[in-house]
C-alpha cells in the first residue's frame, strides 16, 4: 500500500448499493495502489431519484468530506450531487464524480452514447447533465428501467437492464451505453454480452481516474 486512501461516497442510504459499488471497485484494488473505501451516507435518501434527493445530500457531502482525510474522493451517484460544491470542501484533493467520468469514458469508445436511466425524471436530470457538459451532440438519449437505486443491485431486474440497453442501441442508435446507477454495477458483463457493444460502469472509471489522480499528484 501506498498509505493513501480513496474515499468512495454512496450518497444514499442503501446498504445494498454501497456493496454493489464496493464489489464493482473491487478489481481496482492493488497491493501497491491506494486504499479503496466505499462507504454509504446514513443522512441520505434511500434512492436518488429525483432532483429534490439529489439536492438533499448536498451539504452531507460537503460535511463528510470536510471531516475527512482522503487523499481522493469520489461522488458514487450517477447525479453528481454537489460535485462542485465537494470539490470546493476538498481544496486541493481530487472530486472525480461517477457520471462525469462515465460519460467521458464513453466517448473515447463510440460516437453516441446512451443512459440507462432508473426513472423519468432521472432522465431529465441526464438530459441536462448532457447539455452542461457540452456532449449532447454525442448523447442519444436515456431509457428508464422504473426501478429504485436498492432495486438494481438485485438480479431480479438484469433483463429490464438488457432490455433498456438494447432500446439504446436499436431505437436511440447508441454504440455505447453507459449504466445510469452505481448499483447496476454488478450486471455490466452481462448487459454487454447480450447486447453486443460496450456498456461503462462509471464508479469503476471514477475510481480508476483517482487512483491515477493520487499516484500522480494531479
Amino acid at each position: 500500500m501506498t498509505g493513501r486512501r480513496i474515499l468512495v461516497i454512496n450518497p444514499n442510504s442503501s446498504a445494498s448499493v454501497t456493496a454493489a459499488i464496493d464489489e464493482a471497485v473491487a478489481p481496482l484494488r492493488m497491493s501497491s495502489g491506494p486504499e479503496i473505501e466505499v462507504v454509504g451516507l446514513a443522512e441520505g435518501p434511500p434512492s436518488i431519484s429525483s432532483q429534490r434527493d439529489s439536492d438533499s445530500v448536498v451539504m452531507p457531502l460537503v460535511g463528510r468530506v470536510t471531516r475527512d482525510d482522503a487523499d481522493a474522493f469520489v461522488l458514487a451517484c450517477f447525479s453528481d450531487p454537489g460535485l462542485h460544491a465537494v470539490r470546493e470542501a476538498a481544496g486541493t484533493r481530487p472530486v472525480l464524480g461517477i457520471a462525469e467520468c462515465g460519460i467521458f469514458r464513453a466517448l473515447m469508445l463510440g460516437e453516441r452514447f446512451g443512459i440507462i436511466a432508473l426513472s423519468p425524471s432521472s432522465i431529465r436530470r441526464q438530459q441536462r447533465m448532457a447539455r452542461v457538459m457540452g456532449v449532447d451532440g454525442r448523447y442519444a438519449g436515456s431509457w428508464s428501467v422504473g426501478a429504485s437505486a436498492a432495486e438494481t443491485a438485485s438480479a431480479d431486474i438484469r433483463g429490464r437492464l438488457i432490455e433498456a440497453g438494447r432500446a439504446l442501441v436499436t431505437q436511440c442508435r447508441a454504440d455505447v451505453v453507459v449504466m445510469g446507477c452505481a448499483g447496476m454495477a454488478s450486471h455490466r458483463a452481462a448487459i454487454a454480452d447480450a447486447i453486443g457493444v460496450p456498456v461503462v460502469e462509471p464508479a469503476q472509471q471514477a475510481v480508476a481516474v483517482a487512483i491515477g489522480a493520487v499516484l500522480l499528484n494531479t
